[in-house]
């Protein structure tokens, strides 16, 4: 099953800037043992562009779609035999990156 792995962080309280090397290192794990599929980081919340296009007129506004302290800051994309494994991949992900982590099944 695949999961998507949200890396979020907080503008009051952000990670640690010096993790790329222990990012590295947990990522070339993922690789190896077969559960990396895609990540990759995301530039901050003023470079975000949100497009509606639900009505009449097209609406596009400067940052990001729901203002709050806490960000998507990057995204793994996982294969893992099942939740339990996913989790305790995400548990190790959060100390290497040091943020927390979201994980959700895709459908």
């Amino acid at each position: 099953m695949r999961y998507l792995v949200s890396v979020v962080d907080d503008k009051e309280n952000p990670g640690s800037t010096d993790r790329q090397p222990a990012i590295s290192e947990f990522n070339d794990r993922l690789i190896a043992e077969g559960y990396w599929v895609f990540a990759g980081g995301l530039a901050d919340t003023d470079a975000a562009t949100v497009v509606d296009s639900r009505g009449e007129q097209v609406v596009i506004s400067d940052g990001p779609f729901v203002e709050s302290k806490e960000y998507l800051a990057g995204v793994w994309v996982w294969e893992c035999p099942d939740l339990d494994v996913a989790l305790k991949l995400a548990t190790e992900a959060s100390k290497a990156c040091d943020r927390k982590i979201e994980v959700r099944p895709f459908q």
